[in-house]
């Protein structure tokens, strides 16, 4: 007989059993997890029991909520019950539960659990995958939030709240410099005793973050499927990071609200763009439908609840549960509604209150104004503004959808190459979500198989790559021979994540084209720049702890760290690199050997800078990426006299197609400035001179 899931357990109630511990205990407590699981046997009365010998049974009775969410709800026989070894062991074998400040915000994961309707208060997950807040500016092929409430002034934090964030920072940093070899359970409690801490001080996000970075050491230590070392790096990155300013006394991101708030938004009307799927880390599942007003303004319409997989499959043909309207989550994306009373979050959500009412309207199709806006203006300008907004508000929000006309040149592994229709730069497209039982995948396989077919795509561009757009859906070209024949219900759309393509979706005839570029000419300065040796560094310190990081920063090794930076121009993240690694070998010792400093405070500060700085490098190198290429098509497509003129402004940005890497990756760090500016006087040429070829002279 299989043995019965262990119920997941309140993070309070697990830090308690382990403070309760002995020293002599608590060495022995990694070792008494690891097969407690296994031991679980399902009782007469519902209850769980945990054998442990003949004289110990531990028995779990959770609440209604199926967690155990009070001490008296764990209980062992054995003489040193409650302070004894078993009761703390099979708490620590189980999950955690879903604390308040994790279910109601933070971000949705890869990583960004969710579980509740966006129309009341959507939970958001661990693992981001949609609905992140858009970016404030507005691009021709971009849209941002609708009309939403101000936010409220952020006050300062209390006593109460810089001393659990006080906390929180020390738990991390010692987290941080033991790594994951040493993080055991005593670790992770001490860092759920500070969450806790944050929690009762008003501090849910700090709170969601400390519990992302125990989920992240938990998998890590078990060799979770899936599990990444830079999953983890960046979740003690954001748990840092959130912690310092509120640890200091001044206003973070820790203080935002736990729950999202509305404002009233007066009437609308709303088109449906597309809906994709919502799957968190945490079992929940969903749909997200993604709306433009007739202004351009973004919104969405979230159902996520518990149910993982099957729910976020199922959800895709779920009612809308937004006032009287009897539309499903399909037809609104392919269609409208006009709503009366409605309530809108600041980051363009809408909320079903008891005044919403909800009338459908009649779909539009991509080709048609506000949808066609989407796709009329250069990709490389609307990335950079969403990665510019993401960099000034410091939370790094997802970037918001934009579309383009592109032309399929085929698979590269694991994503299919692109190129922007009309000699546009090429482009990887990558599944937006990489589940096997989601279609994304399979459709962008066999949209592979059409060399030269022209497709419209409605996507979100990957902030951590390249040249990569993860599409949401695909649709036709009006105008073009070779290009999808989608049935007349679907509306000129295909949804990736619910709609699977067959053969008789796409045409018979094959592409009259010219050659197409080679499959692997996709450039990609980030994956051949020397930043990944810091990333390794950081990486490593997350896996081995501080003394990893401090061996990585001896003899040869420091120089073949430092040195391929420097040369590239990359003297910020050299510096940065070679004082984390002396930070982590500094351990002062008295005359007897014992240390001076015990503290970690000063390793997590290098840590943090460190990666920091990489993040913003690796984003500058996209955001440049992005930028050239679209600068290299305008100047192509300029005419001789005008490209003439401006050649000695863009030979920096032309030639460095033929650059190195490390010379690359230092061009854009310096040059990213620069770029954006020429890029929005190539944009403006390429309007006027679109608007003299639909109005021609008499003369002509």
């Amino acid at each position: 007989m299989s043995p019965e899931p262990l119920p997941p357990v309140a993070p309070d109630v697990l830090a308690e059993a382990v403070e309760q511990l002995s020293a002599r205990l608590r060495k022995k407590l990694d070792a008494a997890i690891e097969d407690c699981a296994e031991r679980a046997a399902r009782a007469a009365d519902g209850s769980l029991d945990v054998r442990f010998g003949e004289d110990a049974l531990v028995t779990l009775r959770p609440g209604p909520s199926g967690a155990v969410t009070e001490a008296g709800q764990a209980v062992c026989t054995c003489l040193l019950a409650p302070r004894c070894l078993h009761r703390a062991a099979v708490l620590g074998a189980a999950p955690l539960a879903d604390a308040e400040g994790e279910a109601e915000t933070g971000a949705e994961t890869g990583a960004k659990g969710e579980g509740a309707t966006d129309t009341d208060a959507v939970p958001e997950s661990p693992e981001p995958t949609t609905g992140r807040p858009a970016p404030p500016r507005s691009d021709a092929n971009t849209v941002t939030p609708g009309p939403a409430p101000e936010p409220s002034e952020v006050t300062p934090p209390t006593p109460a709240q810089v001393r659990a964030a006080t906390a929180l920072w020390e738990a991390a940093a010692e987290a941080l410099a033991a790594g994951v070899t040493a993080g055991g359970a005593v670790v992770q409690a001490e860092l759920l005793r500070a969450a806790h801490t944050a929690r009762l001080a008003g501090l849910p996000r700090a709170e969601a973050a400390a519990l992302r970075v125990v989920r992240g050491l938990r998998a890590a230590r078990e060799r979770g499927r899936g599990q990444r070392l830079g999953d983890l790096a960046g979740a003690f990155r954001d748990l840092l990071s959130g912690a310092a300013p509120l640890a200091s006394g001044t206003a973070g991101p820790g203080l935002a609200p736990a729950r999202r708030t509305y404002g009233q938004g007066g009437s609308l009307r709303v088109y449906g763009l597309c809906r994709e799927p919502v799957l968190s880390a945490t079992g929940y599942g969903g749909v997200a439908t993604h709306l433009v007003g007739p202004d351009g303004s973004r919104y969405t319409i979230s159902d996520v609840r518990p149910g993982g997989l099957s729910r976020a499959r199922g959800a895709g043909s779920a009612s809308v549960a937004l006032g009287r309207a009897v539309l499903d989550h399909a037809g609104l994306a392919r269609g409208g509604l006009r709503i009366v009373g409605a309530t809108v979050s600041p980051d363009g959500r809408l909320g079903a209150g008891r005044g919403v009412n909800a009338t459908p309207l009649r779909g539009l199709d991509w080709s048609e104004e506000p949808l066609a806006a989407l796709f009329a203006g250069p990709v490389g300008e609307a990335v950079a503004a969403a990665l510019d907004a993401g960099a000034r508000e410091g939370d790094a929000p997802e970037a918001a959808l934009l579309g383009c006309d592109v032309e399929v040149v085929g698979a590269a592994g694991e994503y299919l190459v692109a190129r922007v229709a009309g000699g546009g730069p090429l482009l990887r497209l990558r599944p937006a979500h990489p589940h096997p039982e989601l279609p994304h995948a399979a459709n962008l396989r066999r949209i592979a198989e059409h060399p030269g077919l022209v497709l419209r795509v409605l996507g979100r561009p990957d902030l951590d790559r390249a040249a990569t757009l993860r599409p949401l859906a695909v649709g036709p070209v009006p105008g073009e021979p070779y290009t999808l024949r989608l049935p007349e219900e679907w509306l000129g759309r295909a949804d990736l994540g619910y709609d699977r393509l067959q053969g008789s979706h796409f045409p018979r005839a094959a592409a009259d084209s010219g050659p197409l570029a080679p499959v692997d000419a996709v450039p990609d300065p980030l994956a051949d720049a020397p930043l990944w040796r810091v990333r390794r560094l950081l990486e490593t310190g997350v896996a081995g702890g501080r003394r990893a990081v401090a061996e990585a920063g001896r003899g040869a090794d420091a120089t073949a760290l430092l040195a391929p930076l420097r040369r590239a121009g990359l003297g910020g993240a050299a510096q940065l690199a070679e004082a984390l690694t002396a930070e982590a070998d500094r351990r002062p010792r008295d005359a007897f050997g014992r240390l001076t400093d015990a503290s970690a405070d000063g390793y997590a500060r290098a840590w943090l800078a460190s990666a920091v700085h990489l993040a913003a490098a690796e984003r500058s190198l996209v955001t440049s990426v992005w930028l050239i290429q679209e600068i290299s098509h305008s100047s192509d497509s300029m005419s001789p006299r005008k490209s003439a003129r401006r050649a000695g402004r863009r030979s920096r940005a032309a030639s460095s197609a033929s650059m190195t890497a490390e010379e690359s990756v230092s061009y854009a760090s310096c040059q990213a400035p620069t770029i954006r500016a020429r890029t929005r006087v190539v944009s403006t040429l390429s309007r006027k001179r679109a608007k003299t070829s639909s109005h021609p002279s008499p003369a002509s």
